[in-house]
């Protein structure tokens, strides 16, 4: 049931439902002997008067700290609150609610219907239960200090708490991971509207029942080595540590606090990437790590986590700087989208401030503060990404490729894959991920090893099997070497020559028992592409800006072969792209097989380029000549054994 449907003009009165509310429960969750619970326990017997007392309490309340600080709520009147976030906050006064952002937002019924799922996609349901919606009209009681906000947020949730049971009818409510997303977000909605003459004690007493809830439900579910845990952990955290006056409260904080000490090891390597090296999921979990970190130390818990944990959040800090794109985009590896450009800049800013990184401010500030980073090629050799660019520019060259172990249900078959930016444009970008539950013929699309820009044998998927063996960063050249056990027959090694910081070289090879088809892959950004099957070669061809030109030496047996391409920038939104294939047949055990392909960014007219190179794969040097524009030039890799 909802109980009011609240506009502008309306009144409401909760007066009435004052006895159906569970007073006595809640008394019996709390510790009455806290000091300033006093009153409180005076009335026990008589919950109605308890109840009262219990919100004098929290409204005079001081000894919680919280980032979202109640004395600034003036302060933030008509500068809080975004165009987006007045224009979620307005919406949701008319029950027209956001799901999965993705989707356009939909009316939820005057009686709203928690259970709507407009859209054949679990995350639309999973979504509107995380409420985000509410800290949009927090901001915007806040912002514009109208009382309508704070009145249609107790309604709501008084509604959502009658309508959501804790039980197998309502799990679309209660995965885990909603939970702790609503407790974390539930102690700022707590700190907004605490001062309203909205929030009656009917409205404290439902809360707080319902926030003790989901802390016992969370205390019962412990998704280890998944980014769950820390949502889960989170939510727990942030309930005990507002809410101290619950029996259980050091119970959850020293779960809570224990579990994401542990999770910082088993889910970040120790080159600072997250476990499932998707980079969206790596950026979360800093934040899920961080703010529980921040709450304990602002309610004095300063011994809750090692220096250890801290210095563990900077190296995942780091990952932004080193891996992203010259304009602050970001590869979309696995479960990850591109993003806007800079979308991080503000979290390197804070950073900067809080572990005195001006590297970090300099990325962040695209180099008018701080100090430039000290190298343009970066490793992490465990988690298996590499990245190289030609300088801290704007426009700079920059190519980030993946070679890493298996990172779980958010990452996919693609060791040896890599994107390529260059003058401000993704020219080959990742393919992404498209939707997660909605369309699952879609998602398998997406997630085939064919799709990326890498290796395959007869087409089937990869498995992760990597090995580094040459990372050398120079002024004029950087060297990456890198090897995966893609199937249990054939193994393919991937080498990344960035040639004067302006072109690269790539080298493939395929050795193994196994026979098939051998191909590698790649993919362009959206738009016309050249095809010159004569010589070997695929380019762009943006009319203004910058191209891109592939060019795969010329053997016996070398096919070019268009294939279909996608590439989804956006939640559920996909458009097509040019993809091709070179493939060489290896007809028995003992055949290697070798590629060497020129991937060349360019401005202006197409660089005339070819290569020729003494192909034996026998040989321990490979000699290469890359002819480009009337020049010629000899390059010496000593391939590894």
């Amino acid at each position: 049931m909802h109980f009011c449907y609240c506009i502008r003009t309306c009144t409401i009165s909760l007066a009435p439902l004052l006895h159906t509310l569970n007073f006595t429960l809640l008394l019996s969750r709390l510790n009455l002997d806290d000091p300033g619970l006093e009153k409180v326990k005076a009335s026990a017997q008589n919950p109605e008067r308890a109840a009262r007392e219990l919100l004098a309490y929290y409204r005079k309340r001081t000894t919680v700290k919280h980032p979202v600080e109640r004395q600034l709520k003036t302060k933030a009147r008509g500068t809080l609150a975004t165009e987006k976030d007045l224009q979620l906050a307005n919406d949701a006064l008319k029950h027209i609610l956001v799901g999965q952002p993705a989707y356009p937002a939909q009316f939820c019924g005057e009686d709203i219907n928690w259970a709507t799922n407009p859209f054949p996609d679990k995350e639309w349901i999973w979504q509107l239960n995380r409420m985000g919606f509410w800290d949009a009209m927090g901001k915007a009681y806040w912002h514009t200090g109208d009382e309508v906000y704070a009145r249609e947020w107790a309604a709501q949730l008084l509604d959502w708490t009658q309508d959501n049971p804790r039980d197998a009818e309502h799990a679309y409510a209660w995965r885990s991971i909603e939970a702790g997303i609503r407790g974390h977000r539930w102690s700022g909605l707590f700190q907004y509207f605490i001062d309203s003459p909205a929030f009656t004690p009917e409205v404290l007493v439902a809360f707080l029942n319902s926030c003790y809830d989901h802390s016992a439900f969370l205390m019962t579910k412990y998704s280890k080595g998944s980014n769950w845990a820390l949502m889960e952990a989170e939510g727990m955290a942030h309930i005990a540590l507002t809410f101290p006056e619950f029996e259980e409260s050091k119970t959850w904080s020293d779960e809570a606090i224990l579990r994401l000490n542990k999770e910082i090891t088993n889910q970040v390597y120790a080159d600072g990437h997250q476990r499932e090296l998707a980079f969206g999921y790596h950026m979360g979990c800093i934040g899920w790590f961080m703010r529980t970190y921040e709450l304990a130390h602002l309610n004095g818990r300063t011994d809750a986590f090692p220096d250890s944990y801290i210095r563990r959040i900077e190296k995942m800090c780091e990952v932004p700087m080193k891996l992203a794109f010259p304009d602050g985009s970001t590869p979309q590896f696995g479960d990850s989208w591109s993003g806007a450009p800079g979308q991080y800049y503000g979290q390197l800013r804070t950073w900067a401030a809080l572990f005195d990184r001006p590297d970090f401010r300099y990325v962040a500030t695209e180099g008018k503060e701080g100090t430039r980073p000290d190298s343009t090629a970066f490793a992490l050799p465990i988690s298996g990404l590499y990245s190289m660019r030609s300088s801290w520019d704007k426009d700079a060259i920059s190519l980030v490729l993946k070679c890493g172990p298996d990172g779980g249900g958010h990452c996919q078959p693609d060791n040896g894959t890599f994107e390529l930016y260059a003058g401000g444009r993704h020219l080959m970008p990742d393919a992404g991920s498209y939707i997660y539950s909605g369309d699952p013929e879609n998602r398998a699309w997406f997630r085939q090893t064919k799709v990326h820009q890498t290796l395959t044998l007869n087409g089937a998927n990869s498995t992760y099997a990597p090995k580094l063996l040459r990372w050398q960063p120079g002024q004029q050249q950087d060297v990456l070497v890198v090897e995966n056990q893609s199937y249990p027959d054939l193994r393919h090694r991937r080498t990344v020559l960035f040639v004067d910081k302006k072109y690269f070289v790539i080298v493939d090879e395929a050795e193994g028992t196994a026979t098939g088809a051998v191909d590698i892959h790649f993919q362009l950004a959206p738009g016309k592409a050249v095809f010159e099957g004569a010589r070997q070669t695929v380019r762009t061809d943006f009319p203004e800006g910058w191209n891109v030109l592939v060019q795969t030496l010329e053997q016996p047996g070398l096919s070019l072969n268009e294939e279909e391409g996608q590439v989804s920038f956006v939640y559920t939104k996909k458009e097509p792209r040019p993809a091709f294939r070179y493939s060489v047949q290896k007809n028995s055990a003992e055949q290697k097989v070798r590629f060497v392909t020129v991937v060349v960014p360019y401005e202006g007219v197409a660089p005339d380029v070819s290569l020729s190179a003494d192909m034996s794969t026998e040989s321990s040097e490979l000699l290469l000549n890359v002819h480009r524009g009337g020049t010629i030039q000899k390059i010496k890799l000593a391939m590894p054994d």
